[in-house]
């Protein structure tokens, strides 16, 4: 036999409900990465934020007065309370801890320590909000809590290549879907980074593509997706990428739809599906109804392959060296991440 080498996959006991691996995976990956937040259109005035929990880690986004986006954990230096709701506001040139009060104007300094009392070892300049990176590429927001990390630029390289001039100057957030599936992140990920499994899982989307000739291709941490159309389809006509850890990246022939993989927890995943549109231009309900279809199908398998990661039957596995060879350099990329960690 000739051909390239079955890489073997990870252990099935780094998939199921073990808390020590999801710190792990928190701090190795997660910490460590740009993670889509938000678009710009959603912080686009003076003191509007975007708050979001991601990967367990509360942040938040503002633009203050002078129009410069900051970025927070979300989190009072007191006793931990909250600063905003998980979601999109505007403040009223600061913010105010839920809990006890403290006051942190938009640069993250504290202003006021409410009815603290007198201490001569408390100096409020020794308790700011700790900050996050925060950085824009083509008006997606992202975050990063590593000081060292590269660039947002370096990330997004290989996409940036293959964009050929498109212009997303004028998009703007029409909707966010949602959906909720009981799988490790990684399950799904994998899922979502092969198409070896089209053909069975999702038959509508093989009848508008040519499985056969699907392919995914890694450059950098991004895998460019390639499945030629069966016949011209404006759903599926564009470029189709993910980025690591867990961002998809599907362009349309007019807008995008961009969807994160968000880990609620070792045992959990919630899809955010949010389509980014001009002005004046709606999702199609045709889009929205085969995306919903080749959603449910991913869900009832990843949950199935998740129970049957969880039965403590299967350890490791191979992987295709013609159709998986991104789930392979996804599972090194977890591995070199918790390594590192």
């Amino acid at each position: 036999m000739t051909g390239h080498t079955a890489p073997t996959t990870l252990p099935a006991a780094l998939y199921r409900t073990d808390p020590d691996q999801w710190q792990r995976e928190r701090n190795g990956v997660f910490a460590r990465s740009w993670l889509y937040l938000a678009h710009e259109s959603q912080v686009s005035a003076p003191r509007q934020y975007v708050a979001e929990t991601l990967a367990g880690f509360p942040v938040v986004v503002v633009r203050d007065d002078l129009g410069t986006l900051r970025g927070f954990h979300n989190v009072c230096r007191h006793r931990a309370g909250p600063l905003a709701d998980d979601g999109t506001g505007s403040c009223p040139g600061q913010f105010v801890c839920q809990y006890h009060g403290w006051v942190y104007a938009l640069d993250g300094r504290l202003r006021s320590a409410r009815d603290f009392g007198a201490s001569a070892d408390f100096d409020p300049r020794d308790f700011g909000l700790r900050p996050i990176r925060v950085e824009v590429w083509r008006g997606l927001v992202f975050v990063c809590m590593d000081p060292q990390a590269a660039p947002l630029s370096e990330w997004v390289a290989p996409l940036e290549r293959r964009l050929e001039g498109r212009d997303w100057s004028e998009l703007r957030l029409v909707t966010i879907r949602q959906h909720h599936m009981a799988c490790n992140w990684k399950t799904y990920v994998e899922n979502y980074l092969e198409g070896y499994h089209v053909p069975l899982v999702h038959s509508a989307l093989d009848a508008e593509i040519d499985s056969a000739r699907y392919t995914v291709t890694m450059d950098g941490r991004v895998a460019i997706h390639e499945a030629p159309l069966r016949a011209p389809n404006p759903i599926y006509d564009g470029l189709w990428a993910w980025m690591w850890p867990t961002l998809g990246v599907n362009v349309y022939g007019v807008g995008l739809m961009i969807e994160r993989m968000s880990p609620t927890g070792p045992g959990g995943v919630r899809l955010d599906y949010i389509y980014l549109m001009p002005p004046g231009v709606d999702v199609s309900d045709e889009t929205m109804a085969l995306s919903d279809v080749v959603t449910a199908e991913d869900v009832r398998i990843v949950e199935a392959v998740q129970r049957n990661l969880d039965a403590g039957i299967y350890d490791t596995g191979r992987l295709s060296p013609r159709h998986e060879m991104a789930v392979a350099a996804f599972q090194q990329f977890v591995r070199d991440a918790v390594s590192e960690a």
